[in-house]
């Protein structure tokens, strides 16, 4: 067993990081201000788009882009159940009605094929999510959605550090929401980022973004602003505080540095557990251009060929000091959203009941994925080989790391 705990999650902060936070609290500008309009600018050049709206969460940014889309009442918005609630609550919030789309077993995203069976003429918005980070092949469902005239906003919560035929989330599609949470690739602690081409999308989701303000802080209390300003609608207080988007801005500046360790992580575990009985992996992807963020690394877990359940799996490597976790608890589970229609899921509510999310992060060692590895393989293969000393089938024995 290990001496330390491995935890699921570790965010990998640089000295670069935090001396940019404490340069912006010692200068004062604690609020939206020099560092966010920067980072703003950055993550746009990076990701090839005309316009980046910085924000507190990607929540936020899914907020304000279902409403700048026109998105209310009478209207449906398809998107994954197998994700976290917040699209859904983004859509119920707005009066609309989320409609879950089933997932491929394989991928575990949505397709085009999955999203044309729930599409109806009340379909406004489609919100796909790239599982894990892996290219969803987004231009066929954009193209599916504007031969219907309907917006497709990605939710890009696993996207940073992810390409799609060589292109970033947000590129394609009509409008991409990232997120900068703790687990993530990219992270501002909390912080979220609304990327799009269309100009007219940008203006109405940067004023929702702060109140239906015209004129956000910067251009109120600098030098050359004026203290005059109008609330042209009802909007929301979801800005992004200077010191967050500092470290969002060193985060950016290394994003390829961490992304090539993610893919070294990556590749230990696919070798290591590709043979273990019971044990697939999210399929790779495969056109040009394809690079998956590898913002998680997940398995699925046959119970009938690694003769161990999920959940008795997750106990065991507790068991080995490493932490886990499970992507995702379908929405349609929850007991806010069992009233929804989930009769069009079928993959979904088999396939997750098997996913498991495996520690992968920067800061781990190649020694860290393979004690993972390891103590995998020992509580399957003590379940489904015989133990040699006692002549056993599945008897249980302590797995030396």
């Amino acid at each position: 067993m290990r001496d330390q705990f491995l935890p699921y999650c570790r965010p990998d902060l640089s000295d670069d990081e935090l001396s940019g936070s404490l340069t912006a609290l010692r200068e004062g500008w604690l609020t939206t201000g020099p560092n966010v309009r920067a980072f703003e600018a950055q993550f746009a050049t990076a990701a090839g788009v005309r316009h980046a709206i910085a924000v507190n969460s990607c929540t936020a940014a899914l907020h304000v882009a279902l409403r700048a889309f026109g998105v209310g009442s009478g209207d449906d918005v398809v998107m994954p159940s197998l994700t976290f609630v917040a699209g859904a609550q983004c859509t119920l919030e707005l009066g609309a009605t989320p409609v879950f789309a089933d997932v491929d077993p394989e991928t575990f995203s949505v397709t085009p094929e999955t999203i044309a069976r729930v599409l109806t003429p009340r379909t406004k918005v489609i919100m796909p999510m790239p599982y894990a980070g892996r290219p969803l092949d987004i231009a066929p469902i954009v193209e599916l959605a504007h031969a219907r005239g309907i917006r497709v906003l990605e939710d890009a919560a696993h996207a940073a550090g992810m390409l799609d035929r060589g292109r970033w989330s947000g590129a394609c599609s009509d409008a991409a929401a990232y997120s900068f949470y703790a687990t993530k690739n990219l992270t501002t602690c909390e912080g979220g980022m609304l990327l799009t081409n269309d100009d007219a999308l940008a203006e109405r989701a940067r004023i929702l973004s702060l109140h239906g303000m015209d004129r956000d802080a910067w251009k109120r209390y600098t030098a050359s602003g004026s203290w005059r300003y109008d609330v042209t609608e009802p909007g929301y207080k979801y800005n992004l505080p200077d010191p967050l988007a500092a470290i969002g801005i060193g985060q950016l500046r290394r994003l390829a540095e961490m992304q090539a360790r993610r893919d070294e992580l990556a590749a230990l575990y696919a070798d290591g557990l590709r043979e273990i009985p019971g044990i697939t992996l999210q399929a790779p992807a495969q056109n040009p251009g394809d690079r998956t963020s590898w913002c998680m690394f997940v398995v699925i877990v046959d119970e009938v060929k690694a003769g161990i359940t999920r959940d008795d799996l997750i106990e065991a490597l507790r068991e080995q000091n490493i932490g886990t976790s499970v992507h995702y608890i379908p929405t349609h589970l929850f007991k806010a959203y069992r009233f929804l229609r989930t009769r069009t899921v079928p993959q979904t509510e088999r396939v997750w009941k098997r996913l498991l999310s495996l520690p992968l992060y920067p800061s781990m060692s190649d020694a860290d994925a393979q004690d993972v590895v390891a103590a995998i393989k020992g509580a399957i293969l003590q379940q489904t080989q015989p133990n040699r000393v006692n002549g056993g089938l599945g008897s249980r024995v302590n797995v030396q790391l």
